[in-house]
């Protein structure tokens, strides 16, 4: 299913490259006169975000090679390479050199008096010659320094032309006739893939690239390396373990490296997801925006994606492509010398966009003026983790491909990530700005949206009669975990109320993971002083303290006395409590019509 939407992907596309063709990034082009004499190296990079980066070309294919080497030194490209190859520079550098010699010879036999070509042959034929004449050719054009520290890949062209001497007419034609006949004794098999029937069948997979963490060098999706994964005597070198067409593997492997290297890509934790339409479809474009974070030069970008994906689901279309087109995501993670498949999903345009909806439902939550109304995937897994000292985050492996799997299906969040984000909230209760020296919000915005998401899913797939968690403060809202959790805010918020100075530690330093995960060992002690804060509240602020007075008759009303307090609490309510602690801090600094903010407790 996979590699058939794969196919079909690159069949509909006209910007990837044909079969025998691969994009593929080159640093420089060695400019020469039709005797093979090097006039000038170019540089082919182009200047992105204040960086050099190579410039995308589509040069031939002629086997594995295209993605990577193998170690023999005998495996050149056709026409272009590393310098290794195209130049016999370094380790190995004059049998690299030969085989790209005899590669271009060998498969451009018919051509052979082509200009370029022979200009090509010279060139190699003189460094083969006079091996030492490489460094001074370096050092005249000032790129020795550069090419000792790393193996850049390089083109031809003649001084004349415009194009490239792969590009040449002639050699294109010569080229693509010997590509059609380069193997005269295929293995021929049923395509797995298509079903076609008496093909030639693919002998090895070209290698995916761009995976976030797997090999540099790229690795394979299919692959075997142990005889007992062989079945019915069928071997894996030539492709009859897992029959697929030539063609069909050039399309499915080009496609996949494609969408690794363009905007319809996201990193989700270790996955690196993909996702592309039937057609050309607007969702392909607005989920990177949605899930990803948004650039520095349009913070709004996220949001305007955001609001865009609201009209499309309630007007039922898109104004690119059709809402019941299939639309794919793949995420992919390494593992070994493969590529894991972490998660796939295939669903209408519509359905897709559904989901996608409802998952910024489930996370909108109360916030401060000044914070995003759009929160991207990546802000909540971070949040949700520890902050290492190298400033990177210790995201569980596995959880950045178990969320989008749920976003994707619809399914409740992983326990884990409710456990890691309650985990954080006890762990930074006493957590200071190491600036400024002031506290840090440990239920966070980007917690308590993990926290809302996770508990309104499992309501809404297991508790059906339980109540969902509102986005702002809830008044009706009487569970015990969640009223505890409002009343400890107001506790902390009159502690700050009653003290005429800043104070080094608040009832939230010592107490908050207590409170939350065993309420019965805390509660108590909390009354107490929270009578000894609105004493003082009462003689300095008297109208304050009417204030907080009705707060704490309105929390604890429903309260039960005999129960008032659990001896624990488990997961699902540790998660109301913060959320109801969250809530309540939100209400004290938002400005309202109703007298519950701390402003209008003040103006009393």
């Amino acid at each position: 299913m996979i590699l058939h939407a794969l196919n079909d992907y690159y069949e509909r596309s006209e910007e990837l490259p044909r079969t025998g063709w691969i994009r593929r990034g080159v640093d420089y082009i060695v400019v020469l006169d039709a005797d093979g004499n090097c006039t000038h190296i170019e540089s082919a990079g182009e200047m992105k975000k204040g960086k050099t980066v190579p410039r995308e070309m589509l040069v031939p294919a002629i086997g594995k090679q295209a993605m990577k080497h193998t170690n023999s030194g005998k495996d050149a490209n056709l026409l272009w390479d590393n310098a290794s190859f195209s130049l016999g520079s370094g380790k190995k550098g004059a049998q690299k050199l030969a085989s790209f010699l005899n590669t271009l010879r060998d498969w451009l036999k018919e051509c052979s008096q082509d200009a370029g070509i022979k200009a090509i042959e010279r060139f190699c034929e003189s460094l083969q010659t006079h091996p030492d004449s490489l460094g001074d050719l370096l050092k005249r054009f000032q790129l020795d320094e550069e090419f000792s520290k790393r193996d850049p890949v390089l083109v031809f062209r003649l001084v004349d032309d415009v194009e490239e001497v792969h590009a040449r007419t002639a050699v294109r034609a010569t080229y693509e006739k010997q590509l059609a006949l380069d193997d005269p004794n295929p293995v021929i098999g049923n395509c797995l893939i298509t079903g076609k029937r008496s093909v030639p069948i693919a002998s090895n997979e070209v290698v995916i690239k761009n995976v976030w963490g797997g090999q540099p060098a790229g690795a394979n999706i299919i692959s075997f390396n142990k005889r007992s994964f062989e079945s019915y005597g069928k071997r894996e070198r030539n492709g009859e373990n897992a029959p697929i067409s030539k063609g069909v593997s050039f399309a499915y492997t080009t496609a996949l490296n494609h969408l690794l290297t363009s905007r319809q890509r996201i990193q989700v934790g270790d996955a690196s997801t993909v996702f592309w339409a039937e057609q050309a479809n607007d969702l392909e474009t607005a989920l990177p925006d949605l899930f990803g974070e948004p650039p520095k030069d349009d913070p709004n970008r996220g949001t305007d994606a955001l609001k865009v994906l609201y009209q499309a689901v309630q007007a039922g279309k898109f104004t690119k492509g059709s809402a019941t087109d299939r639309f794919h995501v793949l995420g992919l993670a390494p593992n070994a010398a493969r590529i894991a498949i972490r998660f796939w999903e295939t669903a209408t345009v519509l359905d897709l966009a559904k989901r996608i909806a409802r998952y910024f439902d489930d996370i909108k939550i109360a916030r401060a003026d000044y914070e995003s109304e759009h929160l991207s995937l990546s802000a909540l897994l971070k949040g949700s983790s520890r902050r290492k000292s190298d400033g990177s985050y210790d995201i569980p492996p596995n959880l950045g491909g178990d969320v989008m799997r749920a976003i994707l299906e619809e399914l409740p969040y992983p326990t884990q990530l409710l456990n890691l984000a309650l985990q954080r909230c006890r762990a930074e209760q006493a957590k200071k700005n190491e600036r400024t020296g002031k506290p840090v919000h440990n239920v966070s915005y980007e917690r308590a949206a993990v926290i809302k998401a996770c508990l309104n899913r499992l309501v809404r797939f297991h508790t059906k009669s339980e109540k969902e968690i509102a986005v702002s403060l809830d008044l009706t809202n009487d569970l015990p975990a969640y009223r505890l959790g409002r009343l400890f805010a107001v506790y902390e918020r009159m502690q700050e109320a009653a003290s005429e100075r800043e104070l080094n530690k608040t009832i939230r330093d010592a107490y908050f993971g207590a409170a939350m995960s065993s309420p019965r060992s805390v509660f108590p002690r909390l009354v107490k002083l929270n009578q000894h804060h609105l004493r003082d509240i009462k003689r300095s602020r008297p109208k304050s303290a009417g204030y907080f007075d009705g707060l704490l008759r309105e929390i604890n009303w429903s309260i039960d006395p005999n129960t008032a307090y659990p001896a624990i609490f488990r997961l699902e309510d540790q998660g109301r409590f913060a959320l109801g602690y969250y809530h309540q801090r939100q209400a004290f600094f938002t400005k309202s019509d109703t007298p519950t903010t701390d402003n209008q407790e003040e103006s009393k």
